[in-house]
């Protein structure tokens, strides 16, 4: 089949990540068409960057509050992409990134540098990409590689993959001018899909909600998840109930009910 014949999305389980460095945007632009094509799905591609093209014009920071259960609360997204192929991507926004500075990120690495995940990953997420990359499993010394080549202007890109096709996705990486590359025997960390109480929301969004704001957090996702079995949408709908019923404080906190008169 041609690469050129879009085939629907893998179902396989993904088993491993495969990582890269591109010196061009132009290099990332074609394998992310190609793996779209070849049936990847756009959840399974990462992306970060410093100095993408001025005509994706995406402006504007996001903080670890827009983010909770791997996901962007609605308004996080900023500009316009004008059919670049960052908006094939999931998650797409600028973020600060210790010893790097402002990034483009899309795709789930986004999420886990803003520390949507729990545990150790979330606890790296202040101290800078190389402690980020130690803890999903990659060797300190390719972390500090990689860390050097995005504060020098070049892209990263972390493909996740079945461990039977890995071979074949790190050829079409080389392929397409791919350096430095790495696979780690796992793909990326996901936040669990359902959310039954305030415990299982990350320490840091849980820091920006009352107790009163986690409820309705909870209580909203799970219906919306019930209802369109989509963690996306659930997560949009639950930060529309919070924002609905409760204001930020002087701390950034949703904890001012708003009035009911």
């Amino acid at each position: 089949m041609s690469e050129q014949t879009q085939v629907q999305p893998t179902t396989s389980v993904v088993e491993r990540t495969i990582s890269a460095v591109f010196a061009e945007e132009n290099q990332i632009d074609g394998v992310v068409r190609r793996l779209i094509d070849r049936g990847i799905p756009k959840e399974d591609i990462s992306v970060m960057g410093r100095n993408f093209q001025s005509q994706t014009k995406i402006t504007g920071f996001i903080s670890k509050r827009d983010v909770i259960l791997g996901g962007l609360r609605s308004g996080a997204i900023f500009g316009s992409l004008f059919g670049s192929f960052l908006s094939l991507l999931t998650g797409v926004g600028v973020l600060l990134v210790p010893f790097v500075g402002p990034i483009v990120a899309a795709g789930p690495i986004g999420a886990i540098l803003l520390g949507a995940t729990s545990g150790a990953i979330a606890g790296s997420a202040g101290a800078g990409l190389v402690s980020v990359l130690a803890a999903l499993g990659m060797p300190e010394e390719q972390a500090a590689l990689y860390q050097t080549r995005l504060a020098a202007g070049e892209f990263v890109m972390m493909l996740e993959v079945p461990a039977e096709r890995a071979g074949e996705y790190q050829l079409l990486l080389e392929s397409a001018g791919a350096k430095d590359i790495h696979v780690n025997e796992s793909p990326l960390p996901r936040a669990a899909g359902q959310c039954n109480s305030p415990e299982d929301l990350s320490p840091e969004i849980r820091s920006h909600l009352s107790d009163e704001a986690q409820t309705v957090f909870v209580s909203s996702y799970g219906a919306a998840l019930k209802q369109t079995n989509d963690k996306t949408k659930a997560e949009q709908a639950a930060w529309a109930k919070v924002m609905e019923q409760f204001d930020e404080d002087e701390n950034g906190v949703w904890s001012k009910a708003k009035s009911t008169v």
